[in-house]
């Protein structure tokens, strides 16, 4: 019997990829789910492709576009609760959870709080709930199985040992388009410089995140969690090539990487198939062709977002909340033209350091967190014209 699966944000990059890669799984996996937030032009193809038993559209104004035009399933729930209306009303093995943003923590949770195993493609719902979520798993049993490069590094990595023998983790970063950047150069980068990747094809958000290097600080928190490993035994190191996605230290001095090329499929499928692997579409790597893979460590003075990611990390609480929305809102604001790419990571601390502080928040409070550091940054920005 095949398995089931239900794609969260499948209009997006990593949506996409993991429908390529679903499709060539089709003897073992099929979609029966899949859920957009307003880009509905893609969920009709994806649908008239993979003929899901239901889909979710979260834009009420382009669901009725999209009833029009007809989806071809029977059900289609909308709203802003539609992606959980969709959890809950079709069964599955896997939710691939690739809805980008503060959107995707309600879903999460719900595919957590259901006992799915979750392919986690979106960095927010452990950066911002992450003792939830965590606690929420060990309750239910749900698997939370990485999707993020390096995580899924790391996930593979630790299995060569045992958790309780890993000495510290290393997460790579690429640097992004502005690592050899001075830094009076880099107080004139535009939203198009800062769009225009070395090495991986992503959304314009963590396009920026990456620029900025908040992708790096976002993952650092990520790692806390789903690893359960201290903020001082996580370094980041700089790895332009992006090909040794990650590494584990043990006890022993021994240190295990994951290599592969650039392509999220990898990632994506290993979350389906765990334990068992199976051929895959992405390009196998040529070491030969490579030549020579470089490590540096990061620039935190002309890249200060990361430190956020470990200080967040150390206090735990509702400081994850605070510096991803805050970090969103700047991003936006960049997008925009209405701060510089500096005033990014400058708005996102000041608000996370200004924020009042909680250990164990609630859903309730670390909503409220997230709205209020959104609503800060906007009134800040007053201060940089």
């Amino acid at each position: 019997m095949k398995k089931k699966v239900i794609v969260l944000g499948c209009a997006g990059s990593i949506g996409r990829s993991s429908l390529d890669v679903l499709a060539n799984l089709s003897d073992d996996w099929e979609v029966v789910g899949l859920a957009t937030g307003s880009r509905v032009d893609i969920l009709l193809e994806q649908a008239t492709r993979f003929r899901p038993r239901a889909v979710a559209i979260a834009d009420e104004a382009r669901a009725d576009a999209a009833r029009r035009e007809g989806t071809g399933v029977s059900r289609v729930f909308t709203g802003p609760g539609a992606t959980v209306d969709l959890l809950d009303a079709v069964e599955c093995d896997c939710v691939i959870a690739a809805i980008s943003g503060a959107a995707s923590l309600h879903a999460t949770l719900r595919a957590v709080e259901l006992g799915r195993r979750v392919a986690l493609a979106n960095k927010e719902a452990l950066v911002v709930a992450g003792g939830l979520l965590t606690a929420l798993a060990q309750r239910t049993g749900a698997e939370i199985i990485p999707v993020d490069s390096e995580h899924s590094a790391v996930f593979q990595a630790v299995h060569a040992g045992r958790p309780e023998d890993v000495l510290r983790i290393i997460l790579t970063a690429s640097g992004g388009p502005f690592r050899t950047w001075s830094a009076e150069s880099m107080q004139r980068i535009t939203p198009q410089d800062a769009l225009e990747h070395p090495t991986w094809r992503m959304g314009p958000k963590i396009t920026i995140d990456s620029a900025t290097m908040m992708n790096k600080a976002l993952e650092v928190i990520e790692a806390h969690w789903l690893f359960n490993m201290p903020a001082d035994r996580i370094e980041v190191a700089v790895h332009p090539e992006s090909i040794v996605h990650s590494l584990v230290e043990f006890k022993d001095g021994s240190m295990m990487a994951q290599l592969g090329t650039p392509d999220m499929r990898t990632p994506i499928q290993y979350a389906l198939t765990y334990p068992a692997r199976r051929a895959c579409p992405s390009k196998r790597l040529d070491l030969a062709a490579v030549g020579t893979l470089t490590f540096e460590a990061p620039d935190l003075d002309r890249f200060p977002a990361l430190r956020f990611g470990f200080e967040a990390a150390r206090r735990g609480g509702t400081s994850g909340a605070a510096l991803n929305a805050a970090n969103e809102a700047a991003v936006e604001l960049f997008r925009e033209g209405r701060i510089g790419f500096a005033d990014i990571a400058g708005l996102t601390g000041r608000v996370m350091d200004a924020h009042a502080w909680e250990a164990t928040p609630a859903l309730e409070t670390l909503l409220a967190v997230d709205a209020w550091a959104r609503d800060e940054v906007r009134k800040c920005t007053t201060s940089l014209r």
